[in-house]
């Protein structure tokens, strides 16, 4: 985007120069000239610029070579494929450099990488295309027949556009007894013609004559224009006007108002009556150029029409004073236009390069040009522009800038950079010119891709479905385009033994993560991997975050009951005596669950009871206990049915089957329950094989000792039959069991031994086998 527009000056970095003065050739560079005939033909060979620069084949191409005229114009171009300096348009001398001498275009020659310039100018000779034209077809003079000879009469110029040789060079007559012209050079450069009168006139012989006068360039052949002239011969007119100065000088601001007054001129007739009453007129008149206009009667001379310095800078104006007879003199005036502040600055943009790269420094952004049309101290100018952006403006050769980075850019920080350039010239008022560009800075890939978190932990609930999506990882890079397309990866995993590829997968385009198959909570509660994410530039920037994957528990495992053993060959039979009091412990139902939380929260129940109300179940650690006082009335044999359940949704559950018999006194015989009479050499589980040596492992010196005092109290008794008891192997109970309680952890070790009449008579033996 680009927009000029004047504004108002206000405080910028400036960098002054001197348009006028200034000359600033690149090192080691020289100016070089070259001509051409005006009109020749588009696309004529101008100059070899490989060979007159001194440069290699193909470094004009290389270095991306341009021709820079001032305005923009572009008089030549290069061939695009010799890199042949050619013309490209005609071109017209007069059109051009008008009257100007020589006709020279001065251009430079831009070349990048580095930045160079090269001083040259092309100069347009002139053809003899223009033949002299008078600004009228006749020409009226009034002579009197007492005019001594010898007296010159001025006459209308020829104008010829052509320039030296070719222009304008003399003036004839046609062959006539009493005249003959003069070629008079004048001050300004140009040729007069002017009539000499060689011998009287007579009216009455010859009242009127009509001669042909002829305009000559010096062209070759040479061109020629003619106008005719009649003179009308006066009866006696003694006297001619006179102007009081036969020159005059006078000087008009060019923002003069049509219909200011430029200068008064006065001449005199010494005659009277109507040969001495005068009126003035504009000798030389050019309709479409001239700017000034007289008064008949009075002579003030007066602008017609506006002025421009820049156009012409002074104009050569012949006045005529005519008296009644028909006499004439003649006076000459030059009117300098004086220059006022009229013009802004130009900015001609030559180079600009957009978008510019981030990382580097000094990168040439644009090049350019400025100038005024103005003279003077009105064509001074600085260019500046805005403090705070990180550009320098640096002069190059004669009137040329270049605007480059003052260091390497951020495309993060900053993307894009409007820059205003201000051109101020130093005349009064001032005037400037300001020019807007748009640089977008082009990234670079300096930034690898950031994750949003330096690590995430994730939550799936086992037994997913496979291919479910678990969550996503997110990273961001501040590059733009390729530079910031993010590709997601799974990194090698930190534990060897995990099988990563086997557990989850990832999305290489967003970064969702999947879970490949279903997780157990039981085998794998949580894993770690990490996640890779690399950019696609070139070279790629990655980097990576830590991924934890929490399995969460569902409640997939049923309570598993430790105590009793569920064994139909040997059942578990508990003895309570009769005269336990309410809340007697009787046993203690010891389950455990695979799962956790409050899935492993277990709760018991007691669902079925021989006589319901004997007995009840401690909902929160399995305690078997009397509900009531014991009695005789109550059966000896009782069958309890507990339920263990979970706190999981929805809950699983386990049952477990107690047996208890009621005895008067553990001197009885230990009774067998009638289910369990042909148990006796059944093997004993493995489990309860296990349990067997733990206990005895962890107990062993307390468990010797019971177990003697109760063989010596057996051995007493002779001949009494042993009954059915709750053992695993050899009479032992199991021991070193973990209980389950209300909150789901393991407790205190289970020891149960003895006989109905050593519990009785000793209670810490009894209850140092119980769940306290």
């Amino acid at each position: 985007m680009e927009m000029v527009q004047t504004k108002v000056h206000h405080k910028k970095r400036q960098v002054v120069i001197f348009i006028i003065l200034i000359l600033l050739w690149e090192a080691g560079s020289e100016s070089i000239q070259y001509s051409i005939l005006e009109e020749t033909e588009s696309g004529t060979f101008v100059a070899n610029l490989t060979k007159d620069l001194g440069l290699t084949m193909g470094e004009l191409a290389a270095r991306a070579a341009r021709v820079v005229f001032k305005g923009n114009r572009q008089y030549l171009q290069f061939d695009p494929e010799t890199y042949d300096l050619l013309l490209n348009e005609k071109l017209d001398r007069e059109e051009l450099c008008g009257s100007t001498e020589p006709c020279v275009l001065p251009f430079q020659v831009l070349l990048e990488n580095p930045l160079q310039f090269f001083q040259a100018a092309l100069l347009i000779r002139d053809i003899n295309d223009h033949a002299p034209e008078f600004p009228a077809r006749e020409m009226l003079l009034k002579i009197s027949e007492i005019t001594m000879p010898g007296k010159v009469f001025p006459l209308k110029m020829a104008q010829d556009l052509d320039a030296g040789s070719n222009s304008l060079q003399s003036y004839k007559i046609s062959s006539n007894p009493h005249f003959h012209v003069l070629t008079r050079n004048r001050k300004d450069g140009r040729k007069s013609p002017e009539l000499v009168l060689d011998k009287a006139l007579d009216r009455e012989e010859q009242p009127e004559l009509r001669l042909i006068l002829t305009a000559l360039d010096g062209g070759s052949p040479p061109r020629s224009g003619t106008t005719k002239i009649q003179i009308m011969v006066l009866d006696s007119n003694d006297n001619a006007p006179e102007f009081a100065q036969e020159f005059y000088e006078a000087q008009v601001p060019e923002n003069s108002s049509v219909g200011s007054l430029v200068l008064t001129v006065s001449a005199r007739d010494l005659d009277a009556g109507s040969f001495g009453q005068v009126s003035y007129a504009l000798f030389q008149v050019d309709d479409v150029n001239q700017p000034f206009e007289i008064n008949a009667n009075t002579g003030e001379i007066r602008l017609r029409k506006a002025l421009d310095f820049e156009e012409f800078q002074s104009y050569q104006v012949d006045v005529e004073a005519t008296d009644g007879g028909g006499l004439s003199g003649k006076c000459s005036l030059v009117i300098k236009v004086l220059d006022v502040n009229d013009n802004a600055p130009e900015l001609t943009m030559s180079s600009l390069t957009n978008p510019i790269p981030e990382n580097l420094p000094e990168i040439i952004v644009a090049v350019f040009s400025v100038s005024d049309a103005d003279s003077g101290h009105n064509q001074q100018v600085t260019c500046s522009i805005d403090d705070n952006l990180p550009f320098l403006l640096r002069t190059s050769v004669e009137n040329f800038y270049t605007l480059v980075t003052e260091g390497a850019l951020d495309r993060e920080s900053r993307a894009e950079y409007n820059i205003t350039i201000t051109v101020t010239d130093m005349g009064t008022p001032r005037l400037k010119t300001e020019h807007n560009i748009t640089v977008l800075v082009s990234d670079v890939n300096d930034n690898a891709p950031a994750f949003t978190q330096t690590s995430y932990t994730l939550s799936v609930r086992e037994n997913n479905s496979p291919a479910l999506h678990i969550g996503s990882v997110r990273a961001t890079d501040r590059d733009a385009g390729a530079n910031a397309q993010v590709t997601y990866s799974l990194l090698p995993p930190l534990d060897a033994h995990v099988p990563l590829a086997s557990l989850v997968s990832i999305n290489p385009d967003n970064g969702h993560l999947f879970a490949l198959r279903s997780l157990d909570y039981e085998a794998l509660r949580a894993f770690e991997f990490r996640v890779g994410a690399a950019d696609r530039g070139s070279p790629a920037l990655s980097s990576q975050a830590l991924v934890r994957v929490l399995v969460a528990d569902d409640n997939d495992n049923a309570p598993f009951v430790l105590y009793p053993l569920q064994n139909a060959s040997a059942p578990c039979t508990e003895l309570v005596p009769r005269a336990a009091e309410a809340g007697y412990l009787v046993t203690k139902v010891v389950a455990v669950d695979g799962d956790s939380g409050q899935n492993a929260w277990l709760s018991y129940q007691l669902l079925k009871a021989t006589e319901p109300g004997l007995f009840g179940v401690w909902a929160h650690n399995g305690e078997v206990r009397t509900a009531r006082l014991l009695s005789e009335r109550d059966a000896a044999k009782h069958r309890l049915l507990v339920l263990v359940k979970d706190n999981g949704e929805p809950p699983l559950s386990a049952s477990v089957t107690l047996h208890v018999l009621l005895v008067d006194g553990f001197s009885q015989p230990y009774l067998p329950a009638p289910e369990a009479e042909a148990a006796d050499a059944a093997p004993a589980a493995p489990l309860t094989v296990y349990l067997v040596v733990a206990l005895a492992s962890v107990s062993s010196l307390f468990l010797f000792s019971v177990l003697v005092f109760v063989a010596v109290r057996l051995c007493r008794r002779g001949g009494a039959a042993s009954v059915g008891r709750c053992s695993v192997s050899e009479g032992h109970f199991p021991g070193h069991l973990v209980d389950v309680s209300g909150t789901g952890t393991l407790s205190q070790s289970y020891q149960y031994e003895g006989t109905r009449r050593e519990m009785e008579e000793n209670p810490t033996v009894r209850n140092s086998f119980l769940f306290s």
